[in-house]
């Protein structure tokens, strides 16, 4: 509510004596009454200007407990809606007192989401006590706007909720949208979650017939009332599409899906005789053949449906009829395995499956298969690259990454669709001079890592004081972004985006332009931490002119006050993994809980130098590491291939073997 970390609250609760204390909790997770600390933080703002969607967001969580948070959450949106096409009627209306307005409001509402969402989206009748939050929401929307600030709600019910509900990766959604194309009229999800694939849908295609389906009701609610304040031409339901199809009959020209995997309870025993199984019987363990069935019932002649699969669909026996037929019909166009690790959480490379409602006048005799795994830097572009070309006829084979194979290839007795087995390998690029090449270039980087590593000893300073980030903020040393850095009006065209990938991988930014939603341009000196990691990273960049892409916090440290080194090294330290929270095997780095020691500017520089020689040490193994994995593949390709033949070890010559053996010739 203040806008500062833990760290600080500690601080204020040991320096001043009339913060409030605990009413429960436990020594370690203390819980506060909201009235005392609201009417302390008004006491000690101190002219501050105090978040008003802090303030907001407690009101609600002490509101309604978690089990009806997104209940009341999707109400609220649904007034939001409302206020977005009524503004004028609100205004007139919120004149009154909260008895008459609360009376008046329900059946307004109702009647205004009535095409968009549903005329049951807000209930019947409005309490009178719920009128100052409603007050609130209307006054937060007049600063914001309605979008932004159901946004910002939306937002922090799924962080509290972290587990409700899944959201496709934003770079999958954007590969997914190209691979469909543009000219796009209407866009079935019926696993839409979060929305996330048909919000991007909307972006690229503004007046698209937007359809969607979810089986939980609250993430089909809160998706509802979402996309319904950006288009009127929005449809969203909830339920089980494959048991509960709630649009039966409907033809679209895109059906793009993130289906639930490995579900065996999809509903086999019901659905026996559905007539959308065109193709053949889903097997009992084969509930993303549903899926694929599913979508392709609901595609207009010559429409295109993308879905995200697990990898087994490409080969498990009991679905390998169903895959015959796909191939046989024309339905199945192209599977593109996309690299290890780019869908989180998710210890398999997945796939695309590109499907399209086969045409009449014959089948394809071509099925495009594309194996992006190796190309983790680009493989959106390659897969977009490869699909593009095989649509306008042309016959591919780029080794170990695409190739339009013939169908009869494909109809054996296995029927695997599994990309990799079909590519041709890149045995012509194998000889013993790039052998030699590459083991030289992996010798000299062994040699520079040796020199990388930074001394390290004398006394610590007695005390290391450490401050908060926001402490530094407040100071002016340092401005915490995205929220505390300038932005422009629309992202500067041409500029690359900095990834999260790149981040951790120390390379340049190599994002699109598409999948930034803030115009904030790097300069050297910032330091930029990812937000979801395995273990937390902090780089300083030495170059600018890129913009700042999704999942990234950016430090920019006032270089008089404070070194940039310095900073990231404390930031990603294992001292501060504390602040930050767990979710499986990965942190959530919330910089804002990050504590610095405040040091001299040349000590601070002492530091800096050394976290910058570390950093360049770790990126000299990742670098040598890389290396030595393609070094190991040149000379099993050349081995296996007949490139070159087996030699001695290293270092090894017979002149060597028999002196060490004590022979004499």
């Amino acid at each position: 509510m203040a806008g500062v970390g833990r760290a600080a609250v500690s601080n204020w609760r040991r320096r001043h004596d009339d913060f409030p204390q605990p009413v429960g909790g436990t020594s370690t997770s203390p819980a506060f009454s909201l009235a005392e600390v609201r009417d302390w933080l008004r006491g000690h703002a101190e002219g501050r200007e105090l978040p008003p969607d802090e303030w907001l967001w407690q009101e609600l969580r002490t509101t309604a407990d978690d089990d009806e948070l997104a209940d009341l959450i999707a109400d609220l949106g649904a007034f939001l809606v409302y206020l977005q096409h009524e503004a004028d009627d609100w205004e007139r209306l919120s004149s009154g007192d909260d008895e008459t307005v609360a009376r008046e409001i329900p059946a307004r509402v109702r009647a205004a989401c009535a095409k968009t969402i549903s005329d049951r989206a807000f209930p019947e009748a409005l309490a009178p006590a719920r009128m100052p939050l409603v007050r609130s929401i209307a006054s937060l929307a007049a600063e914001r706007g309605a979008s932004a600030t159901f946004e910002f709600l939306r937002e922090r019910y799924f962080e509290v909720h972290t587990r409700r509900v899944y959201s496709t990766p934003v770079e999958i959604v954007l590969l997914a949208l190209d691979l469909v194309g543009d000219r796009v009229g209407s866009v079935l999800d019926p696993a839409c979650g979060s929305g996330r694939i048909l919000g991007r849908a909307l972006e690229r295609s503004p007046g698209a017939r937007l359809f969607g389906q979810d089986v939980d009701p609250a993430s089909a609610r809160l998706t509802a009332v979402r996309l319904a304040l950006r288009s009127d031409n929005v449809q969203i339901r909830a339920g089980d599409s494959l048991r509960a199809d709630a649009f039966p009959g409907e033809l679209v020209d895109a059906v793009v899906c993130n289906p639930p995997f490995n579900d065996r309870n999809w509903g086999y025993e019901e659905l026996t005789a559905d007539p959308r199984w065109e193709y053949g019987l889903p097997p009992r363990v084969e509930p993303e053949l549903a899926w694929v069935q599913h979508a392709l019932a609901h595609l207009a002649p010559e429409g295109v449906a993308v879905l995200l699969m697990p990898p087994a669909v490409a080969a498990r026996r009991s679905g390998r009829r169903i895959r015959a037929q796909l191939l046989r019909r024309g339905a199945l166009r192209a599977v593109i395995a996309l690299p290890q690790g780019v869908v989180p959480n998710v210890a398999v490379g997945l796939a695309l499956w590109i499907l399209r409602q086969p045409a009449e006048g014959g089948t394809p005799s071509h099925v495009l298969m594309v194996d992006t795994s190796g190309r983790q830097d680009d493989y959106a572009r390659v897969a977009v690259e490869a699909w593009r070309e095989f649509g306008e006829g042309r016959e591919l084979d780029e080794p170990e990454v695409s190739r339009s194979v013939p169908l009869v290839d494909l109809l054996d007795e296995d029927v695997d669709l599994t990309p990799a087995r079909y590519l041709s390998t890149a045995a012509d690029d194998v000889s013993p001079e790039r052998i030699t090449g590459a083991r030289d270039r992996l010798g000299g980087l062994i040699d520079r890592v040796s020199g990388l590593m930074p001394g390290a000893g004398g006394r610590p300073p007695e005390d290391l004081v450490l401050v908060p980030l926001p402490e530094l903020v407040r100071r002016g040393m340092l401005a915490l972004g995205p929220a505390g850095v300038p932005e422009g009006p629309e992202p500067p065209y041409g500029l690359p985006v900095l990834t999260a990938e790149d981040v951790m991988e120390g390379r340049a930014a190599t994002g699109a332009q598409r999948a930034v939603e803030k115009a904030i341009v790097t300069r050297p000196g910032d330091v930029v931490v990812p937000q979801v990691v395995a273990a937390p990273v902090a780089r300083v960049l030495t170059t600018g002119d890129a913009l700042l892409g999704p999942y990234l916090s950016l430090l920019r440290p006032d270089p008089e006050a404070l070194d940039p080194y310095f900073l990231a090294g404390f930031v990603c330290a294992s001292m501060n993994v504390r602040h930050y929270s767990t979710m499986s095997s990965r942190y959530r780095v919330d910089v804002r809980r990050a504590e610095v020691p405040l040091l001299p500017m040349a000590e601070q520089r002492r530091y800096g130098e050394a976290f910058r020689r570390l950093a360049d040490f770790r990126a000299a193994l990742r670098e040598a590491a890389a290396l030595g994995e393609d070094l190991a593949r040149l000379v099993a390709d050349g081995l296996t291939h007949g490139v070159v033949r087996p030699g001695e070890p290293a270092g090894f010559t017979p002149e060597v073997a028999v002196r060490s053996s004590g022979i004499t010739r």
